[in-house]
């Protein structure tokens, strides 16, 4: 699958561990990392549906037409989706706030 990233933030947290584990921590960089792994392995965005640790679900509310998928714990991370085959990565967050 092709995948986008909104920031080039994101796109560098991917690129190097080190920035990703300054901006969440070791844990959840090197889960983050993981994740756009299997999204790049993916065919499709109906695949990542067949993957249940990743608890793929749709977004409702003002975040409407995102997807999400489970990173730890409450951690998650928010997808549009462009195409069958390509996503854009729109941010991690920590979910509730907590």
């Amino acid at each position: 699958m092709e995948v986008d990233f909104a920031s080039s933030s994101l796109r560098r947290c991917y690129e190097t561990h080190a920035e990703a584990v300054r901006e969440w921590g070791s844990t959840v960089a090197r889960k983050y990392i993981q994740r756009v792994n299997v999204l790049y392995a993916a065919r499709e965005f109906a695949d990542l549906y067949t993957i249940k640790s990743l608890r793929v679900h749709k977004l409702k509310g003002d975040l409407e037409g995102q997807y999400a998928i489970t990173i730890h714990d409450r951690w998650r991370l928010l997808l549009s989706r462009l195409a069958d085959d390509r996503v854009r990565i729109e941010e991690v967050t920590k979910h509730y706030g907590d």
